[in-house]
């Protein structure tokens, strides 16, 4: 029998503002001990922020991650599955993409994420 995302994604969404700063950002990571964010607004998703964006694509350039936003810095129009999806096919786009997270997204809005540590385990991780 398959196994679809809903049941092995993690239903929490943790996100920022396209605004926010990449120390604010970080910040949440830190507390939700996590390694991304989904930048939304409104409910709607812009992109995915991880760890490695804010560390390759601005710290590494040396920006002020106190006055770059989170938009600027983050993978615009990430690629997405749908809760009702089989996990097989989270797993076939996470490594066509290369990607080690997925937003999870019902009628245009985020409704949770899936990662590798999901699928490996069969239900939520961080």
């Amino acid at each position: 029998m398959p196994q679809y995302v809903k049941d092995v994604m993690t239903p929490a969404v943790t996100s920022v503002r396209p605004d926010a700063s990449l120390v604010e950002a970080a910040q949440l990571m830190r507390a939700e001990d996590i390694g991304g964010v989904l930048v939304a607004l409104d409910g709607e998703l812009l992109g995915v922020l991880t760890d490695r964006d804010i560390t390759l694509r601005a710290v590494a350039d040396g920006v002020d991650p106190l006055t770059v936003s989170c938009h600027l810095v983050c993978t615009p129009n990430p690629v997405t599955i749908g809760p009702d999806e089989e996990v097989a096919e989270a797993a076939a786009l996470m490594r066509k993409h290369e990607v080690r997270r997925l937003p999870v997204i019902r009628s245009g809005r985020p409704v949770g994420v899936v990662s590798m540590g999901d699928l490996e385990q069969g239900g939520p991780s961080a």
